[in-house]
């Protein structure tokens, strides 16, 4: 079912992403035209269903290795498979606590932001995650250059989503009056749930670029192949869990509720 060549896996990726991007597109104008916040969770969820699956492969957790050889290099990915899950699953529970935090704090109040900025950086980062999921497909099947090349785009667009959001929406909220204190008398809780967030992740997105720019690193050096780049795996799983929580942080910070 997911052995599949060359063409058909990348045509696989480039429908998802289309899939992604309607969805995007159609809860902007939701939250725009009819405020409707369990639509908007219902779309949240969706989307993160499509990366969860296609682009971060959870199903290779099933993966098992027919030999059970333990010093074989598929057994090992498979227990290393295991540990990184683990490690999302339990970073998973801190941006779910700051969401919580959000929704106990804010209710149907959110920071008054930029709605178009905000648009453009998810888009930005969504589409930084088709490159990604590209590149991870290019170098199963043998492609180190695309890999190179695609990682590479995904670095530059990840990096433009970072810098957004810290070097224009930071500042563009500041220059509002929204301030990083939960105790602001101007802004109330509203700016450190803002600041806590967007902070959290954005720290996410640093060690994801770091972690892109490592494996990149390797593959110039010929390290990686098709039969064995767990690493790029990783990098590339991690890059879409920073994408997979976004999918929940746009709508909690930019589209639910009013400001």
């Amino acid at each position: 079912m997911h052995s599949q060549d060359k063409s058909s896996a990348l045509g696989q990726g480039v429908v998802i992403f289309i899939y992604l991007a309607v969805l995007t597109v159609m809860e902007y104008f939701i939250a725009i035209l009819l405020d409707a916040i369990s639509i908007l969770i219902v779309v949240a969820v969706v989307k993160a269903a499509l990366v969860l699956y296609y682009y971060m492969h959870i199903y290779k957790l099933n993966e098992e290795d027919a030999d059970h050889d333990p010093h074989s290099y598929v057994f090992k990915t498979a227990t290393n498979r295991l540990g990184l899950w683990l490690f999302l699953l339990s970073d998973g529970f801190l941006f779910a606590g700051l969401l919580v935090v959000r929704s106990n704090l804010l209710g149907l109040h959110r920071p008054d932001l930029n709605q178009l900025l905000g648009l453009v950086v998810t888009s930005v980062l969504l589409i930084s995650s088709f490159f990604m999921n590209r590149g991870e497909t290019l170098m199963s099947k043998g492609d180190v250059k695309g890999f190179m090349r695609n990682t590479v785009i995904t670095f530059i667009m990840g990096l433009g989503f970072l810098l957004g959001v810290v070097f224009v929406e930071w500042r563009t909220a500041a220059a509002e009056g929204l301030t990083p204190s939960f105790g602001s008398v101007a802004t109330g809780p509203v700016g450190g749930v803002f600041y806590l967030m967007t902070g959290m992740h954005a720290f996410h997105v640093l060690t994801g670029l770091i972690f892109l720019y490592i494996v990149w690193n390797n593959a110039r050096k010929g390290v990686y192949t098709a039969e064995k780049h767990f690493p790029i795996e990783a990098a590339a799983v991690y890059w879409h869990f920073v994408d997979l929580v976004w999918i929940f942080f746009y709508p909690a910070l930019y589209l639910i509720g009013k400001p």
